[in-house]
């Protein structure tokens, strides 16, 4: 695939970016190379490749899922409109 100068006003436009005329036919020259790279990447064969979701293995640490009240409920209900009895009150919605 190759890119001409109107790709390249079209693409700057799209990503809001002013761009001279001067700076076309270099900026022409480099998306054409960034393409032939991934056309490149493209003919890789990858079947036999683990797929990775980073560079360095790693794992989440896990906890055990416990459900609590945060140990601080006043300071919770302090953001509260209104509290009433250590909960949230809200407006009635079902009738």
């Amino acid at each position: 695939m190759s890119v001409d100068q109107a790709t390249v006003r079209r693409v700057a436009h799209l990503a809001r970016i002013a761009v001279s005329e001067e700076e076309l036919e270099p900026l022409k020259g480099e998306l054409n190379a960034i393409l032939a790279f991934v056309e490149q990447l493209a003919n890789l064969d990858v079947a036999d490749v683990e797929p990775m979701t980073g560079v360095i293995p790693m794992e989440l640490p896990m906890r055990e899922d416990v459900v609590t009240d945060g140990h601080y409920p006043e300071k919770i209900l302090a953001n509260a409109p209104e509290a009433e009895g250590g909960f949230f009150t809200v407006p009635k919605v079902v009738e």
